[in-house]
Parts: C-alpha cells; structure tokens; sequence
C-alpha cells in the first residue's frame, strides 16, 4: 500500500485516516450479513496474498500493533497467490469461532464463496486493499451495494499521482511522443488494480501536452511475470527509443524497467514510476543507476492498523463499516525517499 512526519504526526495522521473512514458512506455488513455480537475478549482473522511482500509485511506489523493495543487476539496468515487457501483459511478461521474476518483475496472470482462463509457464520468480513463482490467473481461488474466494505488506498488518487508525475518527467525530459511508448503493466482481473492504471492514463494525457500510445501488458502483478511479459513486448518494439513504465504496483514496474534495462535501453531512456517505492528504494539506496525515477509510497502498516481498529469498532461499539476507507500516499525518488520515512530492506 506516507509523507515524513514526526512520532506525533503519525499519530494525527491515523486519526485523520479513521477519521475520513467514518465520513465514508456505503452500505453496512454487506458481506456478512446478521454478525454475532462479540462478548469478552474479540478474536480476528487477517488472511493476506502475498504476505511475503514488504507491503504486506508491513500491513500485518500495523494490524497487529493495532490488535495489541486494542487487547485483540489476532492472527495473520499468508495465503501466497493462492486462491484455494483462502477459501480453506476462511473455513479454519470460522472453526476457530473468530469474531471477524479481513481478507486481500489473491482472486477476486472468490469474493462470493468467501463472503456466504462469513454470512453463514454470522462474523464480520471486511477486505483490505483489493473489492470482492458477494454476488460475481467481477467486482468491476459489481453493483455498489454488492461490494464488501474495503480498507486501502484510492486507486484513482493513486494511479492519479502516478500519471502526474510520468507526464512531468516526459516533459522535462524533450522526448518526442512518435519514439516514446507507454507500458501499462498490471493483472486485469484485479479491480483496484485497473482503477490506478486508468487513472494513470487519465492524468499523463491531461498532464504531458503530447499523445504518446501507450502499451497495455498483461502481468500477475510479480517482478518476474511483469518482466518476462515486457521483455517479449520489447523484442517487437526495437524502434521505440524511449520507455515510460507505470503498473498496478512497483513489481510491475520493476520488472519492467529491469526487462527494458536487460534488452540494451539505457537507464536515461526509461520513466519508471513504481506504486509502493518498497522496490523502487533499492536502487536509490544502492546508488543505483536505474529507470524508476520516482514512486507513489504507500504504507502498509496504515493500511492494516485501520482495517483492526474499524473491525473492532464494528465488533466493539456496533460502528458500521464504511463502504470504503482510505490512506494518505506521498510521491517520492532519490533525493527524499528516506526524509519521507520510507524504510527499505
């Protein structure tokens, strides 16, 4: 899934973030239903893909200094990009007589299953980062009413932010639009995911003072999946003399601009801008000449704190869920990725 700021800042920060949370309208208990009143001590599941990523990673460190200082049994499970776990993890949760659920599905076709689980069960869902729709595996196709309250980030905001910033670098940059391409990397069945790119899109176009096509390449949102597919988009595209790389997050962007870098292209010929900085950082923290110019930083740990406490605000005090609830992000690259509070390992 932030701006530097001090210890007393983050916490004014957090609270600005329940706060628009609770200004959110949406429909309540949408993938749930009826939800059991919690009596004594609350007990959640968070099932995360990809819970090796430093987002995820950091997302679970929030959630659980949340449920620690909230007095919440928590436990944190890492469903890889596996969709058949999370079903499965999900039934063992609900064995488990846990009070809540928060889940990031590795697909969205599972939303459905998932969410007559918890109904059945008659325990809190809620999802972070990623829509699942309770009546079609398309939360794109979803009606609004259908979708299960999400914690996470603005896709718009943030492909928005990213696109901004690509056409600002092209601009400073003198290329031409007839040798420069677009790749827009991400996997398409993911609903958050092609909110950000569209809005990238959106805003170069408005942003760049020049048409520059743009390529859009299927990824599974993994460093190597996004390279090996833009190295084979590269090999039919020897002409173009200039790369811009925008994805769902900055795997997609850092297998690009690595695949790019691979097939000859300089790093001086590459507008790499990653969505999360937790790849990007570690060429700028080895001082490492590369085509990622710049990320949008989100933080995970915000993501995952957020997501407790509004479960246990529904579970606690009755406080419907928000149809949606939302995180700051803040643009970084070389020069201020460590002032902004970035950490990098």
């Amino acid at each position: 899934m932030i701006p530097a700021r001090t210890r007393a800042a983050a916490v004014v920060g957090i609270a600005a973030i329940l706060t628009l949370g609770a200004c959110s309208s949406g429909q309540s208990e949408v993938g749930s239903g009826e939800v059991k009143k919690a009596h004594g001590k609350i007990s959640l599941a968070y099932l995360q893909k990809q819970g090796d990523q430093e987002y995820f990673v950091g997302e679970a460190e929030g959630a659980e200094a949340k449920a620690a200082q909230l007095g919440v049994d928590l436990k944190v499970v890492n469903l890889g990009n596996d969709a058949n776990k999370a079903i499965s993890e999900v039934k063992s949760a609900i064995a488990q007589k846990v009070n809540g659920l928060i889940i990031v599905v590795p697909d969205p076709a599972v939303g459905p299953e998932v969410a007559q689980a918890a109904r059945d069960a008659k325990i809190a869902l809620l999802t972070s980062d990623d829509q699942i729709c309770t009546t079609g595996p398309d939360p794109v196709k979803c009606p609004k009413g259908d979708l299960v309250p999400r914690v996470g980030f603005s896709g718009d905001q943030m492909g928005g932010e990213v696109g901004k910033r690509a056409a600002e670098e092209f601009k400073k940059s003198g290329w031409k639009a007839e040798d420069t391409r677009i790749i827009s990397a991400w996997k398409q069945d993911v609903t958050v995911c092609s909110d950000r790119v569209k809005a990238a899109k959106e805003a170069f176009t408005a942003g760049a003072g020049a048409k520059v096509r743009n390529i859009d390449v299927a990824t599974d949102n993994t460093p190597t999946g996004a390279q090996d597919k833009v190295a084979a988009t590269v090999t039919a595209k020897r002409d173009v003399k200039h790369w811009i790389v925008w994805g769902c997050n900055d795997e997609n962007v850092q297998g690009g601009v690595t695949a790019l870098q691979n097939s000859g292209v300089s790093h001086q010929n590459i507008i790499g801008i990653g969505l999360g900085a937790y790849l990007a950082c570690k060429d700028w923290a080895a001082d490492k000449s590369s085509g990622m110019r710049a990320a949008l930083f989100i933080n995970g740990k915000d993501v995952g704190a957020l997501a407790v406490q509004k479960m246990y605000d529904r579970l606690k005090n009755g406080t419907e869920f928000p149809a949606e609830a939302f995180a700051p992000t803040k643009m970084v690259d070389a020069s201020n990725w460590r002032s902004a509070g970035l950490k990098c390992s």
